[in-house]
């Protein structure tokens, strides 16, 4: 950021030198014109006055010609600099991009690895020459599992319908508190 923050600070000198001697150039062109058109109605005096400040114009507009064409290569230089430090930024990225995508594949592998280890435990367990072997014990783990996905499902099931009867139970506790407002009110109209 450094870098390129004093890129811009020399780009910037460099541009307004270019505009000073542009500047310059025109007030010595100005001042020349003057001094001709003095010397042609003969004011000699006058269209020197008007060379002398040619001539220290033509001077401004060098030295800012001459500032801006030092600058110029260092600001090449800098661009290069700059252009250096992006590419190799860009070639961070890339490289922590494909880091991290292969730290998520190792991830995922050992995840399967994992399973798969696990699966083959179980199966090693079950001997299928011997019929009261640990593969009535893997059915059952599995119906364990199966019945506990069930009661949750029931579990959620029945607490949604419990919501639902507090419902009801609202609307008839409001419906009994209508008919005690209107039976104090209006008597025995309110029953029947």
């Amino acid at each position: 950021a450094t870098t390129i923050g004093n890129l811009r600070l020399l780009e910037q000198d460099y541009d307004e030198d270019v505009a000073a001697a542009a500047d310059w150039g025109r007030k010595a062109l100005a001042a020349s014109q003057k001094a001709d058109e003095l010397r042609a109605g003969g004011d000699a005096a006058g269209a020197d006055k008007f060379d002398n400040l040619a001539k220290v114009a033509i001077g401004k507009q060098i030295s800012s010609e001459g500032e801006a064409n030092t600058a110029k290569p260092t600001i090449d230089a800098q661009n290069q600099v700059v252009d250096k430090l992006k590419d190799g930024l860009n070639g961070l990225k890339a490289k922590r991009e494909e880091l991290v995508a292969k730290r998520n594949e190792l991830v995922a592998r050992a995840k399967v690895a994992e399973a798969q280890s696990q699966v083959i435990d179980a199966i090693k367990s079950v001997d299928v020459m011997d019929p009261t072997s640990d593969l009535g014990r893997f059915e059952e783990k599995i119906r364990r599992e199966e019945a506990k996905v069930l009661g949750q499902q029931e579990l959620a099931a029945s607490t949604l319908d419990a919501q639902f009867e507090s419902l009801d139970d609202v609307g008839e506790e409001i419906e009994i508190e209508a008919r005690l407002s209107a039976l104090k009110s209006g008597g025995q109209k309110a029953i029947g």
